[in-house]
């Protein structure tokens, strides 16, 4: 055979060898691109996903927490809480509950409302006391603790004592014909409220 004749078949031959080469390459080439694409969408796809997922989440955190905060707002405001304070109210309840536990003289003096522990009266709802001092006739200490514990459940504000001292009484020059007072009482309470802003009680008339 014509050796210059094998010679370009040959060099056709490596040429096409080499095309087919250079085309393999770059479908590899082209697939690892579109392969590592493929994998950087999945992975923005998935954190955006996992983004909305915890902004969802975290709506309904606050979602709950706000029905949460609405729901005592409205416990402590019905309780008489949040607003103007009710010296009426509480005179009444002191009375219900001295009746009802047939205690001995009680005496109390409630002084004018203040900023609660001598703050500022600022802020959105500013905390205010309503400082009382009692005085009790005992005939054992559970008149006190259980007059204490009624006022606490059932008055429209939050009680607090501050200070409370238990002394006893001298005992009678005679024996008495009934059941007399053993101690006396001194306590220190605050009746604190909640008083809501001038646009909430316009709001709410």
């Amino acid at each position: 055979m014509n050796p210059g004749l094998i010679f370009r078949h040959l060099r056709w031959a490596l040429l096409a060898m080499l095309l087919m080469v250079a085309a393999g390459t770059a479908a590899m080439f082209y697939a690892g691109q579109f392969h590592a694409n493929a994998i950087a969408g999945q992975a923005t796809a998935g954190a955006a996903r996992r983004d909305a997922q915890g902004k969802l989440a975290r709506a309904r955190d606050e979602e709950q927490e706000l029905r949460a905060t609405t729901a005592r707002f409205q416990q402590l405001a019905q309780r008489g809480i949040i607003g103007e304070e009710r010296r009426i109210d509480w005179i009444e309840q002191i009375r219900r509950i001295r009746e009802a536990r047939k205690l001995f003289d009680l005496q109390y003096e409630i002084a004018p409302q203040q900023p609660l522990d001598g703050a500022a009266a600022g802020g959105t709802y500013p905390f205010m006391a309503s400082p009382m001092r009692l005085t009790m006739q005992l005939l054992h200490e559970e008149d006190l603790l259980g007059f204490l514990d009624d006022l606490t459940a059932q008055a429209p504000a939050y009680l607090r004592t501050r200070r409370c001292a238990v002394d006893r009484l001298p005992p009678p020059a005679a024996p008495p014909a009934q059941a007399t007072p053993q101690l006396r009482a001194e306590c220190e309470l605050d009746w604190i409220t909640i008083r809501q802003p001038p646009a909430s009680k316009g709001a709410g008339s």
